[in-house]
Order: C-alpha cells, then sequence, then structure tokens
C-alpha cells in the first residue's frame, strides 16, 4: 500500500489505489480472464462492423444510421477505458493503479458516459421526427440539426466529466487505498475518501443528475409521443412496421439508462457493494457488447448488408 506523508504530518497522500472488483477466488481468473478477452473482442468486432456496414452500404447513409455510427464508435471508446485494464489485472494478478491512472480513467469513461447518454436520446429525437413528421423529417433533421447535436454530444460529456473529475479528486484519500471496485468510478471513490464528501456528492448528483435525467426524459418523451402516433395507425402490420424501426434503440436505452440511473442516482446506501460491481457490469461491458447484436440482429435493414459482408469475406477467403 503506497501511501505517503505530506508536509501536514496529520495527513497522508495516496499515490496509488487497489482495485478489490475481482478479488476472487484465483481459480476463477483464468475463466474470468477468457470470457473478458472475448466479451472485449466481441464489442470491439461488433461495434466496427456497423461502423463499416454504415460506411460501405449507401441504404444506411441516414441520419439515424449516421448517429448508430458514432454510437458504435463511442462505445468502443468507453470499454477500451476500462476493459484493457480489467483484462491486465486478471493476466498479472496486479491490482494496482496509480493516481494519475485512476483520475484518467474515471475522466474518461465519465466523459464517454456522458456523450451516450445525448446520443440516445438524439437518436429518440431521430425516430420521434421520421415517425410523428415523415414529410418534414429532411427539414427537421438536416446538416444543420446534425452538426448542432453532434458539438452537444461531444462537449456535454466532457464537461460533465471534468467537473466530476475534479470534484472527486480534490479529496483527500489517506485511511485505505483499497477500491471496492473494479474500475475507478465516482460512488465508490466517494466512499473511500477521508474529507467530508458532502459537497461533493452534492456536486456530482446535480451535474451527473442533469446529463442523466435530462436525456432520459427527453428520450422518454419522443418514445411517448411515439406511441401516441402509432396507437392512430389502423392495422395491427403497420404498428408492427413502424415499431420494429425503433425497437432496436429502445432495448438499448433500457438496459443503459435503467443500469446508470440506479448507479448514480439511486442513493449509494440502497445497494450494497456486490450490487454496485454487477450493475456496473451491465452498463461499462454487457451494454457495449450488446449495442451491435441488437442492431444487427434486430434490425432488418442492417441484416441485409451484414450478409452480404460475410459472404463477400468467405469469398475473399476461398480465392
Amino acid at each position: 500500500m503506497d501511501i505517503r506523508p505530506t508536509e501536514n504530518l496529520n495527513q497522508i497522500s495516496v499515490t496509488e489505489f487497489l482495485l478489490m472488483g475481482f478479488s476472487i477466488d484465483p481459480n476463477n481468473q483464468t475463466l474470468l480472464l477468457v470470457m473478458g478477452l472475448f466479451s472485449y473482442l466481441l464489442t470491439l468486432a461488433g461495434n466496427l462492423t456497423i461502423i463499416t456496414l454504415i460506411r460501405i452500404d449507401q441504404h444506411l447513409q441516414t441520419p439515424m444510421y449516421f448517429l448508430l455510427g458514432k454510437l458504435s464508435f463511442v462505445e468502443i471508446c468507453y470499454i477500451s477505458t476500462t476493459h484493457p485494464k480489467i483484462l491486465w489485472d486478471l493476466l498479472s494478478g496486479d491490482k494496482t493503479i496509480s493516481y494519475i491512472e485512476c483520475a484518467l480513467q474515471m475522466y474518461f469513461f465519465v466523459a464517454f458516459g456522458g456523450t451516450e447518454c445525448v446520443l440516445l436520446s438524439a437518436m429518440a429525437y431521430d425516430r420521434y421526427v421520421a415517425i410523428c413528421h415523415p414529410l418534414h423529417y429532411t427539414l427537421l433533421v438536416n446538416k444543420t440539426v446534425h452538426r448542432r447535436l453532434l458539438v452537444a454530444t461531444w462537449s456535454i460529456g466532457p464537461l460533465n466529466s471534468t467537473i466530476n473529475t475534479a470534484m472527486v479528486f480534490s479529496l483527500d484519500f489517506g485511511q485505505s487505498n483499497e477500491i471496492n471496485h473494479f474500475f475507478c468510478d465516482i460512488p465508490p471513490l466517494l466512499c473511500l475518501s477521508c474529507s467530508d464528501i458532502f459537497i461533493s456528492q452534492m456536486v456530482t448528483f446535480t451535474v451527473s443528475g442533469c446529463v442523466i435525467i435530462l436525456p432520459f426524459c427527453l428520450t422518454l418523451l419522443s418514445y411517448i409521443l411515439i406511441v401516441s402516433s402509432v396507437l392512430k395507425i389502423c392495422t395491427a402490420h403497420g404498428r408492427i412496421k413502424v415499431f420494429s424501426t425503433c425497437g432496436s434503440h429502445l432495448t438499448v436505452v433500457r438496459i443503459f439508462y435503467g443500469t446508470i440511473i440506479y448507479t448514480y442516482i439511486w442513493p449509494s446506501a440502497a445497494h450494497s457493494v456486490e450490487e454496485d460491481c454487477l450493475i456496473s457490469v451491465l452498463y461499462a461491458i454487457i451494454t457495449p457488447l450488446l449495442n451491435p447484436l441488437i442492431y444487427c440482429f434486430r434490425n432488418k435493414e442492417v441484416q441485409g448488408p451484414f450478409g452480404k459482408l460475410l459472404e463477400r469475406a468467405v469469398y475473399n477467403c476461398k480465392f
């Protein structure tokens, strides 16, 4: 445990942390390593496939799939902030992470998480316009709107992360350097601090709450209006067809928002450390993995180009 004294003898300074989230039976380390490596490679391959399909297939070069391509890129960055370190810890048994590395990991993880929140809300708005105002779609979702959405997406996430990271790492850490988690996240680090964390909790709760809840409310409003519009369609076939265009996105939204609201908005005293780790696995690992699977296998517009890409790959392998 690397803890150094400061000029004030009553305080000590932590220079590194120990990530204790996967401190389990060593006999299971190999299994977790294999599963973790497989899920990481599958996530990378799936999201890169979506980006490739959108770039090479003209039928997918629409505003919705433009946003989906950005989501896949964010998912790759999002999972890459934590997964390589997790794999290294499982492989080497070295659970240490330096103070600077921990701060950087939190910054990028929270930044990409906030970016995804805003991006999912933008995708919900796109579906609302496409379904409820199809005749005005090209007017309401044009290049100018695209640029504004992207500016908002890539500004809000990093700004939120800068505030949260600054508040958390302005605290003192001295009594212990063992983080009861498998990566550097806001709740476990607040619990670890020996400072008065009330102000930091209020700031992180308010800022993160705005970044999470506001896009969630906008997304929810979009789907309420979509459902209201769909129910006016006379035929059952027409309703199913319309719902199928936004079903994949809604699945991702339910999983992602449900887990992060539980972690960052729900009072931390209401759940245990084990529950925090389990929920974190869902939004930090499972959601990026499910994103390409849901969009590829539940979306007929993607299934066609995906099948052609596989056929082309098999043909090239033969010759």
